[in-house]
C-alpha cells in the first residue's frame, strides 16, 4: 500500500482495502473478466458496502489492483537489495516481474476498457519499472557482480520478451531458466586463466 493510501486511513480501513486488493487479484486470476464484485468482497471477508467505500465501481477496483501490483513490484527492488546480494536481488525481482505480468494479463480486458474510456493506468509504469531495474543494476555494478555496460531498458525488454515467449502459465519453469540466462549474461566474468 502506498503512503498516499495509508495517510488519513484508519488501520481497519487500510486492512480492509488490502484484503480487497488481494482478493481481487486472486479473483481476476481465476475468473478473469467474470469475477464479480460481490464474490471479491466475500473472498476478502467484508461486505459489498465496504468494497464500494474503497472502490466506487469495477473500473476503480481494476485500476487500484493494477497500481497496487505495480507499487509492490517497484518497491521490491529496494527491499530485495536490503536482503540479498545485488545479482541475487535482481534475479528475485525478475520473478516478481513475471508475477506482475501474469496479473496484468489477467486484467488485460479490464485495463484496455479503462484506457478506452480515457484513463491511462499505464502512464508511469515503464518509468517506474526502469527506475527499479536501474537501482538493481547500479547496486550490482558497485558490488562488482553485474556489468556496467548494460542499459536498464535492455534488461526490461529482455524480461518482457521472456514473459511474451512463455505466455502459458505452465511455462514458469522455462521462464525461470530464461531469466537465469539473462542474469548470467549480466554478470561480470573473471578473465580466463592464460
Amino acid at each position: 500500500m502506498t503512503a498516499g493510501t495509508r495517510r488519513g486511513m484508519r488501520a481497519d480501513a487500510a486492512r480492509n482495502r488490502e484484503l480487497l486488493l488481494d482478493a481481487a487479484v486472486r479473483a481476476f486470476a481465476v475468473d478473469g473478466p467474470e469475477a464479480t464484485l460481490d464474490g471479491i468482497a466475500k473472498a476478502a471477508g467484508v461486505g459489498i458496502g465496504t468494497l464500494y467505500r474503497h472502490f466506487p465501481n469495477r473500473d476503480a477496483l481494476v485500476e487500484a489492483v493494477y497500481r497496487n501490483e505495480l507499487d509492490r513490484l517497484c518497491d521490491a527492488a529496494a527491499e530485495l537489495l536490503a536482503m540479498l546480494p545485488p545479482d541475487e536481488a535482481l534475479r528475485a525481482w525478475m520473478d516478481r516481474f513475471v508475477n506482475y505480468m501474469i496479473t496484468k494479463r489477467h486484467l488485460k480486458d479490464a485495463l484496455h476498457a479503462l484506457a478506452a474510456c480515457g484513463t491511462n493506468p499505464f502512464a508511469h509504469s515503464r518509468e517506474r519499472m526502469l527506475a527499479a531495474v536501474e537501482t538493481l543494476l547500479e547496486a550490482g555494478v558497485e558490488a562488482g557482480t553485474l556489468r556496467a555496460d548494460v542499459a536498464a531498458t535492455d534488461v526490461l525488454v529482455g524480461m518482457s520478451g521472456v514473459c511474451m515467449a512463455v505466455a502459458d502459465p505452465d511455462g514458469r519453469e522455462q521462464a525461470g531458466r530464461l531469466l537465469d540466462l539473462i542474469v548470467d549474461g549480466l554478470g561480470t566474468r573473471s578473465p580466463e586463466p592464460a
